[in-house]
């Protein structure tokens, strides 16, 4: 019999459990009515917005929109974040750079590069003139936008989508002052989208006639000139508080495109652009047609400046980079620098003629439009350099630039390396010109022909393709690859099958240099522009010794070899073309596929000199080959380079150099002292002692009987 005490316990566990079970059947059924009911609320709320027919339409794109809108605030926001890290460190870009006088080899100047920045002037001394051409031309609207002019860029859009060439851009006074003091000048969305969060700081830090007084003083105004003072000075001699309408015209123009519109480089655009600055004034409201009339009949006369701009500008950009790494490794605090450098005016002189003429007159006949050259003296001194045919139109250095491949003027070192590595051979070796083929890759001559036993000389002067591949399969790619930057290139290349024939990219400044290396009996000679760095007050943290060791990076024997090589290519190969009466002349010439680079590499006793012909766009020419143009171009400078001067042997080569001798009547010489070729002689003056020499030795001999002549001419050296 159970107790019934325990009967009692289990009915109230029972009645317990029932409870509980009630409890939670009757919360999870309100639980439910109560979220159907909230459910029912929301979606009464929601039926409120409710929209059908076109009223949808509209919703949705209106939706999108905010969505897109917040993703793009998102995107931008992390864009900007450079921007807020230029605010924070409290730096600005540099307004001032080095100022760099720089001299020739003999002590004059040639040139200036480096900045004239003068920020002297508060802005209420400034022309009140040259304040509204200023706004009138950049931002009408300045005094009233919050540092974005909303409306001036979309109707600056709208124009340059209709195609109008006005002056109105898309960026205010404070955008463009953003980019000055923080930014550089890449156009891509990323620093546009910095460019406006820092223009709306500037705004907020600023005021506006703050902004427009540092946009004064840290824009950039052609000349090397940074600030409307420093401009005022350089253009036009005078302070900028004394500059007239049409002056201010002038300046104001400069702002947009300081290197178009600069009065020393094309005065005509320049005043063009000022006439459109006056008429923008007018509309503005800031002045009538009548107050511009006199500005427009006497526009502003500049300072003559035309001997800068015959100055060797190529030379003097690359001078200046060299020169600012030079300073940039010293201790001195100065700014204020006087270089001097080893150009030599008169062969400068040579050379822009030699090239521009060139150009001129056989360029179109060949679809070439833009050459380089580099002339360095045989120790690798820059005598002259060339970097296009117009630095006015653009100032892109060709001549420094490894962007082009050197063709067949690349097998020097093919050539140089098998005679290196291999003893035996010696340029009357013969060898198998027979194609070998590298992987897929058959090397075919330039005339489609093959050729058998062939001497190593031969094959050279007639630029034959397969001799130097077959070489580079015994030498290997790579000691050539090698040799090539042990003597002179400073680039990397990539060391592909056909690096033989010169599948790499290479600088003209580079290729003169590796010619050197021969030129100087095979010594490591790299070119050069400066021999002397001083600052203003006369502390020299520069200069060249002239017995610093040099490396001897060629042997004797092949230096030797190559040289006789180089001058097989000029006396019977491809080269005919640069040879000079009297003068020993060396060198060799390049072509690349499709007839995208012409070159001539070569040397004399006397200089080095490399040629490029090309086009900019690596458009293909008309067949232009080493041989024609850029052999050409290299005879007509070596021709103006050598005449008055010594005449020096090159060596390896069997070839002594024969002065022009007058003789008397009974074969004694006329002993004249040698002077150094006058400074000032220019191209035109050594065509004419060409000429001159040619038409004397000529009358001479026809005038005179043999036997009875008082003066007798040798023709071994009519150049001189």
């Amino acid at each position: 019999m159970q107790d019934p005490f325990y009967h009692k316990q289990k009915r109230k566990k029972k009645a317990r459990m029932l409870d509980a079970d009630a409890w939670l059947d009757s919360f999870l059924y309100e639980f439910w009515q109560s979220v159907g009911r909230g459910y029912t609320r929301v979606q009464d709320f929601f039926s409120i917005f409710h929209v059908s027919g076109i009223k949808r339409f509209f919703v949705e794109i209106i939706s999108d929109g905010l969505s897109f809108a917040a993703i793009g605030a998102v995107l931008v926001t992390a864009l900007a974040l450079p921007a807020f890290d230029s605010t924070a460190s409290g730096k600005f870009n540099k307004a001032e750079d080095y100022s760099v006088l720089f001299l020739d080899r003999y002590g004059n100047e040639i040139g200036r590069r480096g900045i004239r920045s003068d920020d002297s002037y508060p802005l209420d001394k400034l022309p009140d003139v040259f304040v509204k051409a200023t706004l009138a031309t950049e931002d009408q609207h300045f005094y009233r936008h919050f540092g974005i002019d909303v409306f001036g860029t979309l109707r600056a859009l709208l124009s340059n989508a209709q195609g109008d060439g006005g002056l109105q851009g898309g960026s205010s006074i404070t955008q463009q002052l953003a980019k000055n003091l923080f930014l550089t000048n890449e156009r891509t969305l990323e620093r546009k989208i910095r460019e406006a969060f820092l223009s709306i700081w500037l705004e907020w830090h600023y005021t506006k006639d703050d902004i427009l007084k540092l946009y004064f003083d840290r824009a950039y105004m052609g000349g090397g000139n940074f600030g409307a003072a420093a401009a005022s000075e350089y253009y036009f001699g005078k302070p900028i508080t004394d500059v007239t309408l049409a002056e201010s015209a002038m300046l104001a123009g400069l702002f947009k495109a300081p290197t178009k519109y600069a009065p020393h480089v094309d005065l005509a655009a320049a005043r063009g652009r000022a006439n459109v600055v006056l008429s923008r004034m007018v509309d503005a409201g800031f002045l009538t047609e009548g107050q511009v009339t006199a500005a427009r009949r006497n526009p502003a006369t500049p300072i003559d400046r035309s001997a800068e701009l015959n100055s060797p500008n190529y030379f003097l950009d690359y001078a200046f980079e060299e020169t600012r790494k030079i300073i940039e490794v010293s201790d001195t605090t100065s700014n204020s620098f006087v270089v001097r450098t080893t150009i030599d005016p008169v062969l400068q002189s040579y050379a822009d003629d030699a090239v521009t003429s060139v150009v001129r007159e056989q360029g179109d006949a060949y679809n070439v439009h833009q050459a380089a050259m580099v002339v360095t003296d045989t120790q690798g001194a820059i005598r002259a350099m060339v970097g296009g045919v117009d630095y006015g139109k653009s100032q892109f250095n060709r001549a420094i630039v490894p962007n082009r491949q050197p063709g067949s003027a690349f097998k020097l070192f093919d050539y140089a390396v098998a005679f290196e590595m291999i003893p035996e051979y010696d340029p009357d070796t013969v060898v198998s010109g027979a194609t070998q083929c590298i992987g897929n890759w058959c090397p075919r001559n330039y005339s489609g022909n093959s050729v058998g036993r062939i001497s190593l000389i031969s094959a050279f002067q007639q630029s034959i393709n397969t001799v130097p591949v077959n070489l580079s399969i015994k030498t290997g790619r790579q000691p050539i690859a090698d040799f090539a930057k042990k003597i002179g290139l400073t680039n990397e290349f990539e060391v592909t099958r056909s690096l033989a024939l010169g599948a790499a990219s290479v600088s003209v400044i580079d290729m003169t240099s590796s010619y050197a290396a021969f030129a100087s009996g095979g010594y490591k000679t790299p070119a050069y522009g400066i021999t002397r760095v001083r600052t203003l007050s006369g502390e020299q943290i520069f200069e060249v010794d002239p017995d610093a060791p040099r490396e001897r990076v060629v042997s004797e024997r092949t230096v030797n070899y190559m040289n006789r090589m180089l001058r097989a290519v000029v006396e019977h190969g491809t080269g005919r073309r640069a040879q000079i009466e009297g003068v020993p002349t060396v060198g060799k010439t390049g072509t690349t596929s499709s007839y995208r680079d012409a070159w001539f590499c070569g040397f004399t006793g006397n200089y080095v000199a490399s040629v490029w012909f090309g086009n900019d766009d690596y458009q293909v020419t008309k067949d232009l080959t080493g041989g024609t143009l850029p052999t050409i171009a290299w005879q007509k400078f070596m021709a103006y380079a050598h005449t008055n001067t010594e005449i020096k042997p090159v060596i390896g080569v069997d070839f002594t150099p024969t002065p022009f001798v007058v003789t008397t009547a009974d074969g004694a010489p006329v002993v004249e002292q040698q002077v150094e070729r006058p400074p000032s002689l220019q191209p035109a003056a050594a065509k004419k002692l060409l000429d001159l020499a040619d038409r004397l030795a000529a009358t001479l001999k026809q005038a005179r009987p043999p036997a009875t002549a008082a003066l007798d001419v040798t023709p071994a050296n009519k150049a001189l």
